[in-house]
C-alpha cells in the first residue's frame, strides 16, 4: 500500500492511497476458500461446490465485502503511521474508473485536532454563590401543594363561580348529536376556563337536578372542522353542586399525600429546595471556570467541528422559533445574530477539547460500569426488543460511544477543576444567583441567554385535557392560554454547555479513530 500527503495545511490533511489489486485479490479467495464449505448447489455433495462456481455466484458481494475491509485497515494504518488523531470522519472517495483487478485509488481529507499544550491548574479563583432556603420559601410550597389538592364538598343551593359541578352533558349541532360530545357525571369547575367560552358561564345557579340547555359558539380554530365557528347546543343534566373546601395544612394533610407528618413533608419540600439552588450554584461555578478557561486560551480549532457543533445550535433555535407566534419575526431574530452563534459553537468546541486536554493528563476516566450505565439508561428510550441491538450497535460504533460518554467526562472534568481551584463563598439571593448564571461575559451570552423571548403562544385549536378526564369532553373543553414562561437558562444543565465544553466533545475526540466511510468503497453505478 502506498501513502502519499498531498495537502499539509493548519489542521487540514489529505492523501492518496493506493492499494494494489493483488492485496484486495487475497483477501477475496481466502473469503471464497472460507465460505466454500457453506454453499450448497444442485449436483455437488455440500462443501465440495468448485471455487470458481462458488466465485460465480457471490464474488460481487464478496468482492465489495473485501474491498470494504480493506479500506477500512488502508484507513486505520494511515492514521497509526502519520500519528494522525482526525477530528471528524475522513472524506474518503474511491476512483471513478475503479474496476475489480485493478489498483484502488483512494483520496482522503480530513482535519485533525490541533495539539494543545497541557494548561496550568494554578490559579484557578472560583466564587461559590449560595442561596440559603429561608422558611417562607418552603410554606409557600407546602401552600402551592394545598392549592394543588383542592377539595370540594357538597353544598346545598346554586352553583356560583369557583364550586364543582357534576355534570351529563349532550352536544348537539343543527338539533344532531355529534362525535365527542358527550359525557356523564364529568366533573367541572366553573371559572376554570377548560371548557370553550361561554360554556361554563352558563351553569352559573344551576341545582343539584336541574335540566337546562345551553347554545355556545365554538372558536373558529377549533380542531374539529366540522364545529370550527359553529352555534351548537348542549343538554346539561346537573347531578351535584361543590363548593370548595378549606384545605387545612396539618399533619392529616400530609398523611393524605402518603407521608407521616406535616414535618416530613416541609423537610421533603426543603431538601428539593436546597438540591435546586445547589444545581444553579454550581451552574453559576462552572460559568466561571469555563470563562477562565476560554479568557487563557485561543487556538485554532477544525472548522468541520465547528460548523458541526453549530448546525446542532442552529437546528435547536430555528424548530423553536418555528413554534413560536410568529414564527417569521422570531427567525429573523436569530437570524440577525448568526455570527454570535457560529462563535458560540467555536467557544464550544475550543473548550470541549481544551477539557479534554485536561482531563487526559490529569487521569479522568469515565469507568466501564459508568459506561454500562449510561448505555442502559440511552437504551430505554428504545422498544424493549431493540435495546440489544442498541447495546451491539454502541460497541461496534466508536463515535455513539463517545457521544454519550462526553456529558459525563466534561462533568468529571469540572468538578476536578473545581476541587483544584480557590474557592470562596458568598451569599446571595436567588435573583442574584441566576443574574450571575445567565451575566454577559465578554460581549458573548450562551445560547440560552441568546434565545429570542418567548412570546405566549396562541389559543391551541385542540382540546387539551387532564389525564383524569373522560374523552367525552374533548369537544366542550379549550385550552386556556398559557403566560409566557420566563427565561430558564438558569436550570439548563451546567451552562448548558452553551458557554463551552463537550457535549460530544470533551474526552473522546482526540482519542477517537475515524472509520472510513462504507459508502466510499463502493463501486459507483
Amino acid at each position: 500500500m502506498q501513502i502519499v500527503e498531498t495537502t499539509n495545511e493548519g489542521l487540514k490533511r489529505a492523501y492518496t492511497v493506493t492499494i494494489p489489486a493483488t492485496t484486495i485479490t487475497a483477501r477475496v479467495e481466502g473469503e471464497i476458500k472460507k465460505i466454500a464449505p457453506q454453499v450448497k448447489m444442485p449436483g455437488f455433495r455440500a462443501g465440495k461446490v468448485p471455487a470458481n462456481l462458488v466465485k460465480k455466484m457471490h464474488g460481487e458481494a464478496i468482492h465489495q465485502d473485501a474491498l470494504n475491509a480493506t479500506i477500512r485497515e488502508a484507513m486505520d494504518k494511515l492514521v497509526a503511521d502519520h500519528a494522525l488523531r482526525p477530528a471528524m470522519n475522513p472524506d474518503v472517495a474511491l476512483g471513478e474508473g475503479y474496476e475489480q483487478g485493478k489498483d484502488a485509488e483512494l483520496t482522503v481529507s480530513l482535519e485533525v485536532l490541533p495539539t494543545i499544550a497541557a494548561p496550568s491548574l494554578d490559579g484557578l479563583k472560583l466564587e461559590k454563590l449560595t442561596v440559603p432556603v429561608a422558611e417562607d420559601a418552603v410554606t409557600e410550597a407546602v401552600e402551592r401543594i394545598a392549592s394543588q389538592q383542592q377539595r370540594f364538598e357538597t353544598k346545598d343551593g346554586a352553583a356560583a363561580d369557583g364550586d364543582q359541578v357534576i355534570i351529563d352533558f349532550t352536544g348537539k349541532l343543527d338539533g344532531v348529536e355529534f362525535d365527542g360530545g358527550k359525557a356523564e357525571k364529568a366533573p367541572l369547575v366553573i371559572g376554570s376556563n377548560r371548557f370553550i367560552p361561554g360554556f361554563e358561564e352558563q351553569l352559573v345557579g344551576i341545582k343539584a337536578g336541574d335540566e337546562r340547555t345551553i347554545t355556545v359558539t365554538f372558536p373558529e380554530d377549533y380542531q374539529a372542522k366540522n364545529l370550527a365557528g359553529k352555534e351548537t347546543t348542549f343538554d346539561i343534566v346537573a347531578h351535584e353542586v361543590k363548593a370548595p373546601a378549606e384545605s387545612k395544612i396539618d399533619d392529616d394533610f400530609a398523611k393524605e399525600l402518603g407521608l407521616e407528618s406535616l414535618e416530613q413533608l416541609q423537610g421533603l419540600l426543603k431538601g428539593q429546595l436546597e438540591q435546586e439552588t445547589a444545581g444553579l450554584t454550581r451552574t453559576a461555578m462552572k460559568r466561571q471556570l469555563l470563562d477562565q478557561l476560554a479568557a487563557g486560551h485561543d487556538f485554532d480549532v477544525p472548522p468541520t467541528m465547528v460548523e458541526a457543533e453549530f448546525s446542532q445550535i442552529w437546528q435547536q433555535l430555528t424548530h423553536e422559533a418555528s413554534h413560536e407566534e410568529d414564527p417569521e419575526a422570531a427567525l429573523a431574530e436569530i437570524e440577525a445574530e448568526k455570527d454570535d452563534y457560529r462563535k458560540i459553537a467555536e467557544r464550544r468546541v475550543r473548550l470541549g477539547l481544551l477539557l479534554s486536554e485536561i482531563g487526559q493528563s490529569n487521569g479522568v476516566e469515565v469507568t466501564a460500569q459508568e459506561m454500562q450505565m449510561l448505555v442502559a439508561q440511552a437504551a430505554q428510550q428504545y422498544r424493549p426488543e431493540d435495546r440489544q441491538r442498541f447495546f451491539e450497535y454502541v460497541q461496534q460504533d466508536p463515535m455513539m460511544a463517545a457521544q454519550l460518554r462526553a456529558p459525563l467526562y466534561e462533568d468529571k472534568v469540572v468538578d476536578f477543576l473545581i476541587e483544584k481551584a480557590e474557592v470562596t463563598e458568598r451569599e446571595v439571593t436567588r435573583d442574584e444567583l441566576q443574574a450571575a448564571i445567565e451575566a454577559d461575559t465578554d460581549g458573548e451570552k450562551s445560547v440560552e441567554a441568546k434565545k429570542p423571548a418567548k412570546k405566549a403562544p396562541a389559543k391551541k385549536a385542540a382540546a387539551k385535557k387532564e389525564d383524569a378526564e373522560a374523552p367525552a369532553e374533548e369537544a366542550a373543553a379549550e385550552e386556556k392560554p398559557k403566560k409566557a414562561p420566563a427565561k430558564k437558562a438558569a436550570a439548563k444543565k451546567a451552562d448548558d454547555a452553551a458557554e463551552g465544553a463537550a457535549e460530544g466533545g470533551a474526552e473522546a475526540k482526540p482519542a477517537k479513530k475515524a472509520p472510513a466511510k462504507k459508502a466510499a468503497a463502493k463501486k459507483e453505478d
